[in-house]
């Protein structure tokens, strides 16, 4: 499944993340942590920024200057409507030429859509794009070793992959970034996020 494919799916989907009982919390807490790690404050990026916008409304009121990338052009729609001041971009992260560094980088919930052999090429680019010192949170199934899988849980059929632990561990490492913080933040469920930093020097 493709990336506009998966765009498209999501296109149906948006009121999802709209709807009164969505918990507005989700991923919060976790971009905290990884917001504390660094003092600066920045250009920040939203990979798969959706159409909820809680983690743009966290990123303003701690001092970044945001931007949101997202496949489906409705949820970019939306957000540039609730945001008018900001840019947002109707892209494929697996072809778009990030604009700019950025002091922080968010991948929450989006990354696993992407096609198993893109995931490392993906991480590579974000990460090659941090200012040092710079930080990029992304989650990812929490899996010993490379999977992918469709579901249709939410409505339209939806695919996901992963590298596994392991394999993301090692791009975070080649890429000449530390791991800080590894976590399965919902567990029994496989739902793990990484809190990745660019050395200083």
């Amino acid at each position: 499944m493709q990336p506009k494919q998966i765009g498209l799916a999501y296109d149906q989907i948006t009121q999802l993340w709209t709807r009164p009982e969505f918990n507005q919390a989700n991923g919060i807490h976790q971009h905290e942590r990884a917001i504390a790690f660094t003092n600066m404050r920045g250009a920040a990026l939203d990979v798969g920024c959706g159409c909820n916008g809680r983690i743009e409304q966290l990123l303003l009121e701690k001092g970044f200057t945001p931007e949101g990338v997202d496949i489906s052009a409705r949820m970019i729609e939306q957000m540039r409507a609730r945001f008018p001041s900001l840019t947002f971009h109707h892209a494929d992260i697996c072809t778009w030429p990030l604009p700019r560094q950025y002091d922080f980088i968010s991948a929450w919930d989006s990354l696993w859509h992407l096609p198993l052999d893109q995931h490392e090429p993906v991480l590579r680019k974000l990460f090659a794009q941090l200012n040092p010192g710079g930080v990029c949170i992304f989650s990812a199934g929490g899996l010993d070793s490379a999977d992918q899988h469709l579901d249709a849980s939410m409505g339209p059929e939806l695919y996901y992959s992963t590298l596994g632990i392991p394999a993301l561990l090692r791009v975070i490492d080649e890429a000449g970034c530390l791991c800080k913080h590894l976590e399965f933040d919902q567990y029994p469920e496989l739902h793990t996020y990484f809190i990745v930093q660019k050395p200083d020097s």
